[in-house]
């Protein structure tokens, strides 16, 4: 697809070093607990205040010091990283909870996006709340909702999943457990597993819609739609795709949703004063149904009427 050149221009800027020299220190955050979104791809999606607490705090608990460090570094931070991740996080937070108790500002950054979304942040905001210590968010980027508002999908209702087993069966069962979501599905997938989960998807959801998105913010930012079988087709058939990938997955179809004639009138009146591609997209939508249905046949009665 072509390169988003907005995306590419912002990703290769960097800070003056001279305007940086010149800022006021960051003001000290007040005690307590700061849950800091943090870019997933592009160093510039991160908020004037997240930077300053990042910089003002007493520490920094991040999952990894050197992906943190590498953001850190971009934008000049000098602050103190603490590790704290799944393997360490038992072992670590009656540590950190001693901190904030003793009145130390704590921010909680992860690798990339907003904390506590698929990482272990959520028994520490736990801790906090049942120990009554202050805490707030910075909000900012989450593949999650950049996934939902670039993939053409319903965004009124939505459901996160995050990774499905690993294991075809696990996987299948645990898709089983979602087939009556009256909304969108957004999952975090491992690219090597991706044809082999859409597969899956295929078979236990039925035929939906859906969009594969990966390197989202960055240079390569690609958004593939399609219904999940031509999806799983096309995966199979290419390779797994480079970079992190998030995968949304339409709603099911409405209840009674119409066929045969019923369905031949919605798409004539819709082919009264649109495009095929546009009167399939709309339908689509509109009913759960796959597009590439809606599309064949909006293209029969069209010829059928010229």
């Amino acid at each position: 697809m072509p390169t988003n050149d907005l995306t590419a221009h912002a990703e290769h800027i960097k800070p003056n070093e001279a305007e940086a020299a010149c800022k006021p220190s960051a003001p000290k955050p007040g005690p307590g607990l700061y849950i800091v979104a943090t870019p997933i791809g592009n160093a510039r999606d991160i908020t004037l205040r997240a930077l300053d607490v990042l910089r003002g705090a007493s520490v920094v608990l991040c999952e990894d010091t050197r992906v943190t460090g590498k953001l850190f570094s971009y934008h000049q931070i000098s602050n103190s990283l603490l590790a704290y991740h799944e393997h360490n996080a038992k072992r670590m937070r009656p540590l950190i909870m001693e901190r904030l108790k003793n009145g130390e500002s704590v921010a909680l950054v992860s690798d990339a996006g907003t904390p506590l979304v698929s990482d272990p942040g959520y028994r520490l905001v736990e801790a906090c709340v049942e120990e009554g210590v202050p805490l707030t968010t910075l909000p900012g980027a989450s593949s999650v909702l950049c996934a939902l508002v670039l993939s053409g999908l319903p965004t009124d209702r939505f459901f996160f999943q995050g990774f499905l087993p690993n294991k075809s069966g696990q996987r299948r069962k645990a898709l089983s457990g979602l087939t009556d979501i009256p909304g969108s599905l957004v999952f975090l997938e491992s690219a090597k597993r991706l044809a082999a989960s859409l597969t899956d998807m295929d078979d236990i959801l039925g035929d939906r819609a859906a969009a594969v998105t990966r390197e989202l913010t960055k240079l390569y930012e690609e958004v593939r739609r399609g219904s999940l079988a031509e999806l799983a087709e096309y995966y199979s058939a290419n390779g797994a795709p480079k970079g992190e990938v998030t995968l949304v997955v339409g709603r099911p179809p409405v209840e009674d949703a119409p066929e045969g004639e019923a369905l031949d009138q919605l798409i004539l009146g819709a082919l009264k004063t649109q495009a095929v591609r546009e009167a399939a997209s709309g339908l689509s939508k509109e009913l759960g149904l796959p597009k590439r249905q809606i599309y064949n046949r909006a293209l029969e009665l069209k010829s059928d009427t010229e």
